[in-house]
This record gives structure tokens, C-alpha cells and sequence, in this order.
């Protein structure tokens, strides 16, 4: 069978259990031990600035806790409608953020302009009796797989910082936008103040880094962690997770063998497809009996309403499988 349902499928890579292997000896419990004392230090390295990193089990867990320190219990989190901590996370946001609003909005390919946060902010009186916006939140990739350019990403930070607003970025496929985007990680994540770094999807096994641009959360957030359940007693299999996907650029190095699987297949579909392919996601217009035909040669993905599927590859998608999958869809 050749798997396209979700990258969150996919095999631990198995750099990640050698480092976890390697961090099988006593150390400090919780995140006393020595390597999750030297995350702070390897993500200001990467993103080109001081920023403190705080290893999450989990992404729901990562985007409710940084969303907890920018918005209080009376305020609200714009978002997009298709959202993930609004469509997938399970009422996680409004538990973790004590009954805090999301406040949705619409955009083209799941992602966000000022216009179209200005479009909800806009109508809303300044008083006690409506909830007002405390943050935003952003995805990168989108949840349709388009990446924010540089730019984009400027004009979304000028927005907030008019506004008073934090700027939280899910980057539960942050890697596949980096890749893409052939940029930096700096310019992928832009003015942001917070972001859930994504590992789990890109080959990792039970971690996610929550990295603060402002240092100076970092308590609030690792006391709201506690608070929540997440403060996990053998931190340093945590943090090996998330040193070995840093080192030597293996998170790139993942995201970029998803990403070519997805453009292999991408070319096949033509005006089929619904969204650019800028990650490792595909949105294919597809009929009921085409998706039938597909299945019916052992491909496995998800239905997208009633006349589309979508396709996820991942880090260690079988170049034939992609193959397959393009010639497939071809010849319908």
C-alpha cells in the first residue's frame, strides 16, 4: 500500500532513536538535564537571535500555551477559519486559554492578510461588551500548504504591532515553508513572537519546540506547562528529539524530501489542483469513482469533501510511491 493520509504517520527517523539511545543514562529530572539546558542556545543559532525554547510534547500543547501568554480569558485570538486550533484541536485552545475567544477569519489558501484581520477587528466596538483581540495566529505552512513570503509576514507584524497584538506562528510543517522558501529560517518566520516548531510531522517521535522571541516568557510559559500537564519528568529525551532534528540540518534535510515527493505528484494534477503546493500537501480535485480507481491500486489518503482528496507525503515517502502516485492520477 502506498500511504498519503498524513505525515503524521510516518516512521521516527532513526537519528532520533540514536540520540534518544545516547541520552539513556541519569541526568537532571524535568528539563534540568543538560541538554535541554542547551536548546536556548542552538534555536538563537539558528533563527539569528536570542530566543528562549522550551521542549512540548505535543503541537495542540505548543500553540495553547504560547497563545496563553498573549491573550487573557476576556480577550481573542484571531485565526483563520480553517485553522488548526480552530478545526483540529479539540476545544484545547479554550481550555488552556480559560474560556478566550477565537475570532475567525477568512483568507485565500488558509492564510491571512491585514485586510482580512482588519475585516474582523474593524466592526468592533471598543467596549466591555465585546471580546477584544489580544494576538493572532498564523500558520506555516497554511493549512493548505501555502508558505508566507518574507513579505507577507512584514506586513502581518506591522499590522499587530499597530494594533497592540502578539503574532503566534503554528508551524507544525515550519520546516516544509523553510524548504520551500529556500530562505532562512529568520525570514520564514518573520516578526513573529512565538512558534510552535514543528518535529513530530517531519520524522520526529513525541516532541515540539514552543520557541519564545522574547526571552522573558519563557517562565510564564514553563510555569503554564506545569499547570497543564506538559512539565514531563525525563526531559532529555525530549530535547534529544529536537537536538538530533537540528543537527546537521536534518530537519531540512526531511522537509525536503517531502517537499520533492509533493512537487513529483503535484505535476502530475494539473488544473486539478485547488492550492499551490508549497509543502508536502496536496488538495486534488478528484471525483468520487476517480478516488475510487486510486484506492483500488493500494493508494491511502483522505476524502476533501465531496470531489477532492488530499495527499500528504513525508520525509521518507518512497520516490516510486510518488512516482506511482503522479502516473496514477495522470491517467484518469
Amino acid at each position: 500500500m502506498s500511504k498519503f493520509l498524513s505525515d503524521n504517520a510516518a516512521t521516527v527517523h532513526p537519528k532520533l532513536w540514536d540520540a534518544m539511545r545516547a541520552a539513556d543514562s541519569p541526568d537532571l529530572p524535568y528539563d534540568g538535564d543538560a541538554l535541554s539546558q542547551t536548546l536556548d542556545d542552538r534555536f538563537s543559532e539558528v533563527f539569528g537571535r536570542e530566543c528562549a525554547a522550551i521542549w512540548i510534547a505535543t503541537g495542540t500543547a505548543a500553540n495553547c500555551l504560547a497563545l496563553a501568554t498573549m491573550c487573557q480569558p476576556h480577550g481573542g485570538v484571531v485565526c483563520h477559519e480553517e485553522a488548526h486550533i480552530e478545526v483540529d484541536e479539540g476545544g484545547a485552545p479554550g481550555f488552556y486559554l480559560h474560556g478566550a475567544k477565537l475570532m475567525l477569519a477568512e483568507g485565500k489558501s488558509a492564510k491571512l492578510t491585514p485586510a482580512d484581520i482588519a475585516a474582523v477587528l474593524d466592526p468592533i466596538r471598543d467596549d466591555v461588551h465585546q471580546v477584544q483581540a489580544h494576538a493572532i495566529s498564523i500558520t506555516q505552512a497554511s493549512e493548505y500548504g501555502c508558505s508566507y513570503r518574507p513579505g507577507e509576514l512584514a506586513a502581518l507584524g506591522e499590522f499587530a504591532k499597530a494594533r497592540g497584538l502578539g503574532l503566534h506562528m503554528d508551524g507544525a510543517r515550519f520546516a516544509n515553508a523553510v524548504a520551500f522558501l529556500g530562505g532562512s529560517p529568520a525570514d520564514a518566520v518573520g516578526p513573529c513572537d512565538t512558534l510552535a516548531f514543528g518535529c513530530i510531522k517531519n520524522g520526529g517521535m513525541s516532541a515540539e519546540a514552543l520557541v519564545m522571541f522574547d526571552p522573558a516568557q519563557a517562565d510564564l510559559v514553563k510555569y503554564r506547562r506545569k499547570r497543564g500537564g506538559h512539565l514531563q519528568c525525563k526531559g532529555r529525551y525530549q530535547a534529544a528529539q529536537i537536538l538530533a532534528m537540528l543537527d546537521g540540518d536534518l530537519w531540512l534535510e526531511n522537509a525536503r524530501a517531502a517537499n520533492a515527493a509533493a512537487a513529483e505528484i503535484a505535476a502530475a494534477c494539473g488544473e486539478r489542483l485547488m492550492h499551490p503546493v508549497e509543502a508536502n500537501e496536496l488538495f486534488v480535485r478528484l471525483s468520487a469513482a476517480e478516488r475510487a480507481v486510486l484506492r483500488s491500486q493500494g493508494f491511502e489518503f483522505y476524502d476533501w469533501g465531496d470531489d477532492a482528496a488530499r495527499f500528504v507525503t513525508a520525509w521518507n515517502t518512497p520516490q516510486e510511491h510518488a512516482v506511482a502516485l503522479a502516473k496514477a492520477i495522470a491517467s484518469l
